[in-house]
């Protein structure tokens, strides 16, 4: 790629092409059906979190976030669990890669609504200053070349607005590298705005999730209709899959009230819609939504573990982490 150019014509013959929104717009009329169904499949799940609670929604956000952020980093090489990226979003840090949490914390901030991905500077979390160093994990254009950058990549996105947000994804990855806005090793960033921008289509969710069918698509080839008809099937499977995690849940829920109906008082079931509705909490977190007294919250969550109906995750007494055991 020759200065910071992305055009659409600005390429010598032999350089790598960009994605011609002609192409692109042929390859989603011929995969329609395609498309319709991953549509119906992203429209079922925000239709099952718009019926929800904020909170509940908030925690339903936050656990398909933390497998969609173990997911990019799997497929990137730098595999963190869901545990521990909840471990260190509950401050409890854990003993891992610091570059790969510091990538995980910021995909967790984003893919819970945070910053608007058409502010690239904000959205990726860069910040001006005199020695020039904008990345915190890994170099990239700086200054005024990133936003040379940016603003090539925003113009070849507006050249891809006929096309819906959910089959604009393949193309916008495409860009994303040939901007290199990200540096070697965070490809999780490309990723990541894709899964918001695909949510345009969808405001009662936050992103579109894509879970394990991401990984081999996120740096996906090939010509378009190729492209797009894989990334079709992973939208769709990828919202299937959260929709039946959430069923996990419920089922968890349900099982876990019947589990402890012989037990006294409402509390159980206080502590049960808590961890329904949230993917960690610690002690105090639980005592506060269940509405009732440290004592009785470190009391029945140990009970409760004993019954194998939650897990707790941090194995120390004095900062207690727990989930539900699905």
């Amino acid at each position: 790629m020759r200065k910071s150019g992305l055009s659409w014509q600005d390429f010598d013959e032999g350089e790598t092409a960009l994605p011609r929104p002609a192409d692109w717009l042929a390859a989603q009329s011929a995969l329609a059906v395609d498309l319709a169904e991953a549509a119906l499949a992203v429209g079922r799940l925000e239709a099952r979190l718009v019926l929800t609670d904020d909170k509940a929604r908030a925690g339903a956000t936050r656990r398909l976030a933390l497998i969609e952020i173990e997911d990019m980093l799997r497929a990137q090489g730098t595999p963190l669990s869901r545990e521990e990226i909840g471990l260190d979003a509950m401050a409890a840090r854990a003993g891992t890669d610091l570059g790969a949490m510091a990538q995980a914390r910021w995909a967790l901030r984003r893919l819970e609504g945070q910053s608007d991905p058409l502010r690239l500077r904000d959205f990726l979390a860069l910040h001006r200053n005199t020695e020039g160093d904008d990345a915190p994990w890994s170099e990239r254009p700086v200054g005024a070349a990133f936003d040379a950058a940016a603003g090539d990549f925003g113009e070849a996105m507006e050249g891809l607005a006929a096309l819906h947000p959910l089959a604009r994804a393949p193309a916008a990855r495409m860009l994303w590298r040939l901007a290199d806005l990200s540096p070697d090793g965070a490809a999780i960033e490309g990723a990541v705005w894709a899964a918001r921008d695909m949510a345009r289509a969808t405001p009662g969710l936050a992103f579109v999730p894509l879970g394990r069918h991401g990984r081999a698509i996120w740096a996906d080839g090939g010509p378009p209709e190729r492209r797009l008809s894989r990334h079709l099937a992973a939208v769709a499977q990828g919202a299937g899959d959260a929709g039946r995690m959430l069923d996990r849940v419920a089922d968890w829920a349900e099982a876990a009230r019947q589990a402890t109906a012989g037990i006294k008082g409402q509390n159980p079931a206080r502590i049960i819609a808590a961890l329904a509705a949230h993917p960690v909490l610690h002690t105090a977190g639980v005592e506060d939504l269940a509405r009732i007294s440290r004592d009785t919250a470190e009391r029945l969550l140990s009970r409760m573990c004993r019954m194998g109906l939650v897990r707790e995750i941090t194995g120390a007494r004095r900062f207690r982490l727990w989930a539900a055991a699905l």
